[in-house]
């Protein structure tokens, strides 16, 4: 049986550096990196910042796009010293919404999410998965934006509670956030 991995959890706002840093993380392992790419881009701003991102990463990274259900190719190419990068779990959570265009679904989007969770958990690679805070700012005027919000804010806890590190990026910084509770006498998912 092959020694478990780790799975870290990379969270922050829009343009704090999460994913910059979480691409950090992986190329610091050494070891051979499959991106797990989320994003469909539907315009030229979101096709631009993915040439950014495919721009940065070094050459030898596989790219495999999934925008629907990533969990089963971590489990058909789990292995020791080997690293996952799924960016983003905000975008993969988008995508289940609007499949189906029935924002009811809630419960079976967080329980694929949960699924995807116990599998990086669980796998022999290292899984690291990047998302947004979404729910700091304003309360969205409409429906669909506040359930969207709210199916966010429930992934991140499901995949932080299953990570054995969680971050959060504030302007370029980031900040181990499991360890920082334990410190201050806090209750921190193992």
């Amino acid at each position: 049986m092959l020694s478990r991995g780790k799975l870290i959890f990379v969270t922050g706002a829009a343009r704090s550096g999460k994913s910059h840093f979480a691409e950090q993380l992986a190329a610091q392992t050494g070891y051979e990196v499959t991106y797990l790419a989320t994003c469909i881009p539907g315009d030229d701003e979101m096709r631009e910042r993915v040439a950014r991102h495919q721009a940065r990463r070094p050459p030898q990274w596989k790219t495999v796009e999934e925008d629907l259900d990533p969990a089963p190719i971590i489990l058909r190419n789990d292995r020791a010293n080997h690293v996952f990068l799924l960016d983003c779990l905000t975008l993969l959570v988008s995508n289940l919404m609007f499949q189906t265009h029935n924002e009811a679904r809630e419960e079976e989007i967080l329980k694929q999410i949960s699924e995807l969770a116990r599998i990086s958990h669980a796998a022999a690679s290292h899984v690291i998965v990047v998302s947004n805070e979404v729910g700091s700012g304003i309360v969205p005027a409409d429906a669909l934006s506040r359930n969207y919000r709210d199916i966010i804010g429930r992934a991140n806890q499901t995949m932080a509670s299953q990570a054995d590190e969680a971050y959060i990026t504030i302007a370029g910084i980031p900040v181990e956030l499991k360890s920082l509770a334990r410190e201050l006498g806090g209750k921190a998912s193992q």
